[in-house]
């Protein structure tokens, strides 16, 4: 299975928004990547707007041409603008306002009420839903009970023990994968990825769907360029 990647420009956005103009231009930036061999563009309005904002979106949506990826947590602000766009894809994730990153997953059966009214909603309208978890076992079950169509594996702690013990690091992703591929419930994943473990992480889970790929990413490009990046992350899938 080909493994698609999506590039987050949420860190592109923010280097624009340090300067109250529009250089560097993400939509352009957008396409650029797509141009480069993304397969989809990842975004992650938060609520203090720091990087993508909600007025970004739409304009997104018009450019993209592969698949548009909108993150973030599901508030009512949130629903409305995610509704009024409808990406390809909306990754609901925990974060709390003020959040530095996404660095855990949802405790999906205490929020099970919740998700499952949010997520029917969005089904509504044609909106594939990925829920943002840790790689537990129960939390993917949990994600079959809510209706989600998708998980996205946080690779966080992966990330920090690969260079430890790669085998130990990739173990439960690889538990909660093929419990997934038993409910046919799609993979992603996604956080502290780079061109160190990407490829080990891929190869380990035959039934990766997509992995969303920005801060790393973007660091990169600083050294090689933003099409060369894209080439040696998708070389590595």
């Amino acid at each position: 299975m080909k493994t698609k990647l999506s590039v987050n420009i949420n860190k592109v956005a923010l280097i624009r928004n340090s300067r109250g103009s529009n250089i560097p231009d993400i939509i352009q930036f957008a396409r650029d990547c797509e141009s480069c061999g993304a397969d989809g563009i990842t975004v992650h309005p938060r609520p203090d707007q720091r990087h993508v904002r909600y007025d970004d979106l739409p304009l997104l949506k018009e450019n993209v041409t592969t698949e548009l990826n909108v993150e973030g947590y599901p508030s009512e602000e949130f629903m409305r603008q995610v509704i009024d766009v409808v990406p390809h894809q909306c990754t609901l994730v925990p974060d709390p306002p003020g959040v530095l990153t996404s660095d855990k997953g949802w405790e999906i059966i205490k929020e099970a009420d919740f998700l499952t009214k949010v997520i029917s909603q969005l089904q509504q309208f044609g909106i594939r839903v990925s829920l943002f978890i840790d790689p537990d076992p129960k939390q993917v079950r949990a994600a079959v009970e809510v209706g989600a169509d998708r998980i996205e594996l946080y690779t966080g702690d992966f990330a920090k023990g690969f260079k430890k013990s790669r085998d130990q690091a990739i173990a439960d992703h690889i538990e909660c994968a093929k419990l997934a591929r038993q409910f046919k419930l799609g993979v992603n994943a996604g956080h502290d990825l780079n061109l160190d473990n990407l490829k080990f992480y891929a190869s380990s889970l035959d039934n990766l769907s997509e992995v969303s790929i920005g801060h790393a990413l973007i660091s990169d490009a600083l050294y090689y360029g933003i099409d060369n990046t894209i080439g040696m992350y998708k070389n590595l899938l």
